[in-house]
């Protein structure tokens, strides 16, 4: 964290890296699909995200969730499985460089990620293969800036 300013510093310093138990999926369905995709998915329990484009509806959800629906979408791409990571710490939507930090952390470690943003918090997933690396590099992350 050498060039993260004292601010970023606090705030990674209070932020609890939380990984979720379950294994994730994300998925690609045609937006032709789109009907069928608001009917279908509607009961998602958390943690799920649905993000309809005009050119998508990207899901991602729980892969024993997913393994219930797809038989119903012909047309989909998945992709997985992953571990979700959650960075538990309420965000200001005005704060510059947080996932900047943490994607940097990870890349320079050879860890992809696929990020997510709520309202309150962010989240990342990472293939399942790469997840102890990646937990191992948050954490010291937080350890790092609670030093500091």
């Amino acid at each position: 964290m050498k060039s993260v300013s004292e601010g970023m510093k606090k705030i990674f310093a209070a932020t609890i890296i939380k990984e979720h138990p379950d294994d994730y999926s994300i998925v690609y369905i045609d937006p032709a699909d789109e009907k069928k995709a608001r009917e279908e998915l509607k009961d998602l329990k958390p943690f799920s995200s649905v993000t309809y484009t005009e050119d998508e509806i990207s899901v991602v959800l729980r892969v024993s969730d997913w393994a219930k629906l797809k038989k119903g979408f012909l047309n989909h791409k998945e992709e997985g499985p992953y571990k979700l990571i959650t960075f538990d710490i309420v965000l200001d939507l005005s704060i510059i460089g947080f996932l900047s930090v943490v994607s940097t952390a990870l890349a320079e470690n050879d860890v992809p990620i696929y990020a997510l943003s709520t309202y309150l918090k962010d989240h990342i997933l990472v293939k399942k293969v790469n997840a102890p690396k990646a937990i191992r590099i948050l954490r010291d992350l937080v350890e790092d800036a609670k030093r500091k």
